[in-house]
C-alpha cells in the first residue's frame, strides 16, 4: 500500500529490452531527449535507435556545455501508466546493459515525492568501450537537492544523464530492468567489478 492509501502497481523486472518499436519501451511509454535548452542552456544531442555492436539500443550522442548555466543531456522514461509511480520496493536495483566513450554518465531516478525539476536521486556509472552490465543498487542512490529520502515503492521516472561537465556523449543502453540481488548470486551473474 502506498502512503496515499491505494495500492501502485508491482515493477516488473524489465525495463525495456528492445522488442517494441522506437522510441517504445516494454513498460508502455515512450523514451524521450531531454537537454538543459528547458532551462536556457545550449547542450544539444540526438537519442536514436540503432545497432550498436551487434546489439539493438537506444544511443544518446551530443555536446554537453556549461554555459548559460547548462550542462546536461539526458534520455528518460517514465515507468508507470501516465506518469504514475510503480512500487520497485521487491527489488534492490537497477541494471543496465551499455556502451559507451569511455567515460562517467548518471542513473537519474525521480519518485512520486520529487516535485521540482532539479531534485532526484542519483548514481553514477562508467560506460566502456565494450558492452558491459552494470548493477546500480537502491542503496547508493544519492539525494540531489532534495530532504526527502529515496522510496523505491514510489518510483516514478528514471533517466540515463551526461552531465555536470563539458564534453562528448556517446551511450548506448541495450537492456535496462530491475534486479533483486538473491537472484543474481544465484544465476551467477553478480558484477564483479
Amino acid at each position: 500500500m502506498s502512503e496515499q492509501g491505494h495500492s501502485m502497481p508491482a515493477a516488473m523486472e524489465i525495463i525495456d529490452d528492445l522488442r517494441f518499436d522506437p522510441p517504445l519501451a516494454v513498460t508502455g511509454n515512450g523514451w524521450a531527449l531531454i537537454s538543459d535548452r528547458v532551462m536556457g542552456g545550449v547542450s544539444s544531442g540526438e537519442m536514436r535507435r540503432e545497432t550498436v555492436n551487434g546489439r539493438e539500443a537506444i544511443r544518446m550522442t551530443g555536446g554537453v556545455s556549461l554555459e548559460n548555466d547548462g550542462g546536461f543531456l539526458q534520455v528518460a522514461l517514465d515507468l508507470g501508466d501516465a506518469g504514475d509511480a510503480v512500487d520497485a520496493s521487491d527489488w534492490d536495483g537497477i541494471r543496465l546493459d551499455v556502451l559507451g566513450n569511455d567515460q562517467i554518465y548518471n542513473l537519474h531516478l525521480r519518485t512520486s515525492d520529487i516535485r521540482r525539476p532539479w531534485e532526484s536521486y542519483r548514481q553514477s556509472f562508467h560506460a566502456p568501450s565494450e558492452w558491459t552490465t552494470v548493477f546500480l543498487p537502491f542503496s547508493e542512490f544519492e539525494p540531489h537537492r532534495t530532504e526527502r529520502s529515496f522510496k523505491p515503492s514510489r518510483l516514478r521516472r528514471l533517466g540515463i544523464v551526461a552531465i555536470g561537465r563539458e564534453f562528448e556523449a556517446d551511450i548506448a543502453v541495450a537492456d535496462i530492468r530491475f534486479y533483486a540481488a538473491s537472484d543474481d548470486a544465484e544465476d551467477g551473474a553478480a558484477s564483479s567489478d
